[in-house]
């Protein structure tokens, strides 16, 4: 690793920097991101535009090569924490600035259903991407969810579950939706390894997502509807 030791961040100048904290994302170098969005901030960067431009973009290349099979989900992991920890410094900075952000999202596992590996990695791949996570964990009765859609108001909600007993909990929380007339003010979207897009479908979910980086699709365009039918 002798080369990598040689490269010094403040010395790069901003193209070569971004392009430098694209491949210490990839890498999952979370230090050396922390380091980078400092220097880009101190050189008068806009928290948005490091966002954007260093994180979001280099998250983008780990999606695609996670989706293409080229990662898998423990370098993607690392590559998710290395983001958090740039984003760590950023969050404080975007909220002050009041930036534009591309939504807010609730993601859960459902009652009776422990596992959040899947779960985790769409959460960290959506804030990648610049969207606001609330994340509600794992066992989710539908009171939890409805809870967190009252004082949240997301525009997405995502469910997750990979049990085939915990699977129909998920039509259990959208039947209550629509009981309580609520169920179109949200995109529903739902994953998890025994689900599929006919079973989506069938509980009246919005789409069904087969991994993080198609969550990460699936939600940027329902965002571009919503603005576009808004601005309409």
């Amino acid at each position: 690793m002798s080369d990598e030791d040689d490269i010094i961040l403040s010395e790069l100048n901003d193209e070569e920097l971004t392009l430098q904290m694209h491949d210490d994302l990839y890498d999952g170098l979370k230090e050396e991101i922390e380091e980078a969005v400092n220097i880009l901030l101190e050189r008068g960067w806009e928290p948005y535009d490091v966002l954007t431009t260093a994180l979001v973009a280099g998250m983008t290349i780990v999606g695609k090569d996670f989706r293409d099979g080229i990662l898998f989900v423990p370098e993607v992991l690392l590559a998710a924490n290395a983001m958090k920890g740039g984003m760590a410094i950023l969050k404080p900075l975007l909220a002050e600035t009041g930036a534009p952000r591309m939504g807010k999202m609730v993601i859960g596992t459902v009652k009776g259903d422990i596992h959040d590996i899947g779960k985790n990695l769409v959460s960290m791949m959506m804030e990648g991407a610049g969207f606001e996570v609330v994340d509600l964990g794992i066992n989710n009765a539908v009171e939890a969810y409805l809870d967190a859609l009252e004082s949240e108001q997301p525009d997405i909600l995502g469910m997750s579950a990979l049990l085939t007993t915990t699977m129909p909990y998920m039509k259990v929380v959208i039947d209550t939706m629509v009981e309580k007339g609520i169920r179109d003010d949200y995109t529903v979207l739902v994953g998890g390894a025994p689900l599929n897009e006919e079973f989506g479908k069938a509980i009246g979910a919005d789409s069904y997502c087969r991994d993080a980086a198609v969550a990460v699709e699936t939600a940027k365009e329902y965002m571009a509807r919503k603005h576009n039918q808004l601005a309409g």
